[in-house]
């Protein structure tokens, strides 16, 4: 069994998304011992913000007539896209940055989405199953002061669900800034709640993609 993991936090020395990525990957390796997983940390290595017009360029381009950074970029594109089919299951930690998505997790989709096997017409990845943990400084729900400045999730599940045909559970972390920042000290045993109520979904979602790998194999 192969799992996928994308890690995508700036600090991940203190990454909730991080954090509860760790709970979904234990319930995975043990229902799957002795599995693969493979990794790619955004924040360690960033895919450069140009990749992805070289990479367009050289879609357009015949091989032969391919710049080096273009061969470079498309080389890239099709090793993005090869992690991502040739796992069983996906493992995507993405915390919400400035209330949008982070500009280094848009240039991966963007440069993969250039893979013609999960570009535009691409079924590749359809019904493969997915978790998406997901972590906010402050609270967005519906009736709070900034509701709908969640700029990120929405946009996250509409590619992944919508464009790419995962079969996608969503784990989701509230009010990590409570305990950071002194204005949201009302909200600690809220955010205290929402903790706990992350964690356990995220072992639950572990335990529900190890059991959707194993039921699509048998």
């Amino acid at each position: 069994m192969n799992l996928f993991r994308l890690d995508a936090s700036i600090m991940p020395a203190t990454s909730a998304t991080r954090a509860l990525g760790d709970l979904v990957e234990a319930e995975w390796s043990n229902a799957h011992p002795g599995t693969v997983v493979r990794r790619r940390d955004l924040a360690a290595e960033p895919i450069a913000a140009d990749v992805w017009q070289q990479a367009l360029a050289a879609s357009f381009a015949p091989a032969d007539g391919r710049t080096p950074e273009q061969h470079e970029a498309h080389a890239l594109a099709t090793a993005l896209a090869d992690e991502l089919i040739d796992a069983d299951a996906l493992l995507l930690t993405v915390p919400l940055y400035n209330f949008g998505v982070s500009q280094h997790v848009k240039t991966w989709f963007d440069v993969a989405y250039g893979d013609p096997r999960i570009g535009p017409a691409g079924t590749a990845l359809v019904g493969k199953p997915a978790v998406l943990v997901t972590a906010l400084g402050g609270n967005y729900d519906a009736g709070t002061p900034k509701e709908g400045w969640d700029h990120s999730t929405p946009w996250l599940r509409r590619v992944l669900e919508d464009v790419w045909g995962l079969d996608l559970q969503v784990v989701q972390r509230a009010f990590t800034l409570v305990g950071v920042n002194p204005a949201l000290d009302q909200f600690t045993d809220l955010a205290g709640d929402l903790r706990e109520k992350a964690e356990s979904d995220a072992r639950d979602a572990g335990r529900a993609i190890a059991a959707r790998v194993r039921a699509r194999a048998a």
